[in-house]
């Protein structure tokens, strides 16, 4: 049984850090367009998994949508190194093999994902995504897909995709994969570092000795 499996989810930041982030975040020295605590932790999780790094800039421009109205330097600081912080956390987390504590519950409780803070972390994660598009599947693209799917269909961005409909249409569908996001984002971590296995050479048998040898 692996680590993962035996293992709680590891928190990416403490309560405290959390509560610093959701206070900036829910606050008006942030525009209306940015993103909230979880839309942002759904982010930074997407960035750590991504198949090669964002610049802090750019992604920092997608979170915020926006120059923050930091207080001084200090609370730039702060604020920043939390998020930077999450981010190399999660690296971190997911290279050991551990599941990543995702800071809400993991059911849908029967709503729309859309309507949940699991529909807002996924939404967060495909922003991620979208960042650097080309190097999520720039091989493998079938299998990225594949892995990424949940993320879709839990985020509610792609509901008007007709072959999503078939797929959002099950809500015990949905509940089970609201159920398996850590282990979903430690799939694609793995897909990514991890190179599949090539089938070793089998050792070729030496003739008897003698064989093949004239009298």
């Amino acid at each position: 049984m692996s680590d993962a499996e035996t293992l709680p989810p590891h928190p990416l930041l403490n309560d405290e850090d959390l509560d610093r982030l959701d206070d900036f975040l829910d606050s008006e020295q942030v525009g209306p367009d940015a993103l909230d605590l979880i839309g942002a932790h759904g982010l930074l999780v997407a960035l750590a998994v991504a198949p090669r790094d964002v610049e802090a800039a750019t992604w920092i421009a997608e979170l915020f949508q926006g120059e923050p109205r930091f207080a001084d330097t200090a609370e730039r600081d702060i604020v920043l190194g939390l998020l930077e912080q999450l981010k190399h956390n999660a690296i971190t987390t997911l290279e050991q093999g551990l599941l990543p504590e995702l800071p809400f519950e993991l059911t849908l409780d029967g709503l729309p994902p859309e309507e949940t803070p699991i529909g807002d972390w996924c939404a967060g994660f495909m922003e991620g995504v979208f960042l650097d598009e080309t190097a999520w599947f720039e091989t493998d693209e079938e299998t990225v897909a594949t892995l990424l799917l949940p993320f879709m269909a839990l985020s509610g961005l792609f509901d008007e995709e007709p072959d999503m409909a078939d797929f959002t249409a099950d809500p015990g569908r949905l509940e089970s994969l609201a159920g398996q996001l850590p282990d979903l984002v430690l799939d694609l971590y793995l897909h990514y570092r991890v190179p599949p296995e090539t089938p070793k050479p089998k050792p070729r048998r030496k003739p008897p000795a003698g064989r093949g040898k004239r009298r």
